[in-house]
């Protein structure tokens, strides 16, 4: 349990099996055609740029975890605009045993205040552009998370 009594879900030890997906959220935060995005300072994904997001906890709804995870990596709110689709990240030991698996729900969103600021969970932010990322070391479907959420963003999404 953690202090908060939350349960605290760990990654097992090495060579043993994860006991189930871990559900989470994240979200694309569009600002002046710039999408937020910031660096994981944690496993699976240590030092990759990404979207903020994070694990759901009991009794809240996708889209109030995406915006509490949010606000608490990066120090930003935002609205929800929509839902974009869903990634799921896994990984596997050198035994073939399932080290994590988790089912991130990424949704659109805008920015209504705050500035991005570094923390315990986000390592660098920046503001980008999404369809230009370059040389960036991201997650796995990063790129095609942000085309998507773009194209949903700029075809009318947004302007709701």
């Amino acid at each position: 349990m953690s202090e908060d009594g939350g349960q605290v879900i760990r990654f097992p030890a090495p060579g043993r099996a994860a006991a189930r997906p871990v559900l989470a959220a994240s979200v694309a935060v569009f600002r002046d055609g710039k999408v937020l995005l910031a660096t994981r300072t944690k496993p699976p994904a240590d030092q990759l740029w990404s979207l903020p997001g994070g694990k759901v906890e009991a009794g809240e709804t996708l889209e109030e975890a995406a915006l509490r995870e949010l606000e608490e990596e990066v120090g930003v709110v935002a609205r929800i605009l929509g839902f974009n689709r869903h990634v799921e990240i896994f990984g596997r030991d050198a035994k073939g045993a399932v080290t994590h698996h988790f089912v991130v729900a990424s949704f659109i969103g805008a920015w209504l205040s705050g500035e991005p600021r570094t923390g315990p969970e986000a390592g660098a932010v920046m503001w980008a552009d999404p369809l230009k990322l370059g040389g960036l070391a991201t997650t796995r479907e990063l790129g095609d998370v942000l085309r998507r959420a773009h194209q949903l963003f700029t075809t009318g999404m947004g302007s709701s």
